[in-house]
């Protein structure tokens, strides 16, 4: 099983549980993708993105779940990032935990995550 990661604001996911339907956040609209990151790169994902920014989500999915709509493609110095071209099933989430912000201004991440 792999985990990928979503960062998500609040309330944007929270709205999409009430519809059972996540269709990503502007930038995924703007990119004709849901953009995820795995477990080696979603810290820097969120302090390249998201640095300073409360009231957000991480949301873990199976890769695997997510069939072929789910691609690795390169991206950000190379690497393969997973990109979702198909929209999300919230309650399909493994778990979804709050990102809360530390003091530097840096999200502070589950110590067990995968």
């Amino acid at each position: 099983m792999t985990l990928i990661y979503k960062i998500v604001p609040k309330a944007l996911w929270r709205e999409a549980e009430a519809k059972g339907r996540f269709d990503g956040a502007p930038v995924d609209h703007a990119d004709g993708f849901i953009h995820f990151s795995d477990g080696t790169q979603v810290r820097e994902t969120a302090a390249r993105h998201f640095r300073g920014q409360g009231d957000l989500l991480l949301v873990a999915v199976e890769a695997e779940r997510l069939g072929d709509a789910l691609k690795w493609e390169v991206s950000r110095g190379g690497a393969l990032f997973p990109h979702l071209y198909a929209p999300l099933d919230p309650a399909g989430a493994s778990f979804v935990v709050e990102l809360p912000l530390g003091a530097d201004g840096g999200h502070r991440f589950p110590e067990d995550l995968a």
